[in-house]
């Protein structure tokens, strides 16, 4: 019978974060990296992410700046959103939200025969710059977001982690290939908890920093 070991509940999530360390082994990760890529392979289990995740130059540094800044958190799933942890975000006055439920993305997507994720970074584009974008479930965000970037739209950050096989490689290439400070996993892996956590490692972040402070 496999060992079952006794823990605490309050030190799992410690012990787990240990095992990452030890199964990296001698890799040396970035420091303003090494949090969001361990707690990716917390997240999902899969030391693939070390590799594949991938960051613009000053993507964190950018995205902690936005984030003190109040940015607006914008995911492409409820699911998603509803893994942001929204006292972190509060605390730094960030709203998080996913406007692909909303009637009048569904009735503007139905009119035009394109997604609702597609009209719904339009939606999310009109309420400014000051946006940090999770993707983790359709490549039409990512690829309607290079579209507005191609057009002059700068966000603070792109999280481009769909997950799946249409168009999913080819969307996070366009978003590789663009001056807007970003974080994509490479390949088809992703999906909503992975951008979920993404965007809370970069609030714990901040809130470590804070702690540290007081």
């Amino acid at each position: 019978m496999t060992d079952i070991q006794k823990i605490a509940p309050m030190d799992i999530e410690r012990e787990s974060f240990r095992i990452i360390t030890e199964e990296l082994g001698d890799r040396v990760l970035d420091p303003m990296e090494s949090p969001i890529i361990k707690r990716v392979i917390h997240t999902s289990a899969d030391f693939d992410y070390a590799d594949t995740l991938t960051f613009s130059k000053d993507a964190v540094r950018h995205a902690l700046d936005a984030l003190r800044g109040g940015a607006l958190i914008v995911t492409d799933t409820q699911m998603a959103l509803a893994g942001v942890n929204k006292r972190a975000a509060e605390t730094l006055g960030c709203d998080a939200v996913c406007f692909m439920a909303d009637d009048d993305v569904a009735k503007e997507a139905k009119a035009q025969g394109v997604t609702r994720a597609r009209v719904s970074m339009d939606k999310a584009a009109a309420r400014g710059e000051n946006v940090i974008y999770a993707i983790g479930n359709a490549p039409t965000a990512l690829i309607r977001l290079r579209e507005l970037i191609d057009g002059g739209y700068r966000p603070r950050l792109i999280i481009g982690v769909p997950v799946g096989f249409v168009n999913v490689v080819a969307s996070k290439e366009l978003i590789l290939n663009t001056d807007v400070p970003h974080i994509v996993a490479r390949g088809r892996k992703g999906g909503s908890n992975v951008a979920a956590c993404i965007v809370n490692a970069l609030l714990y972040m901040l809130d470590e920093t804070r702690g540290a402070k007081q």
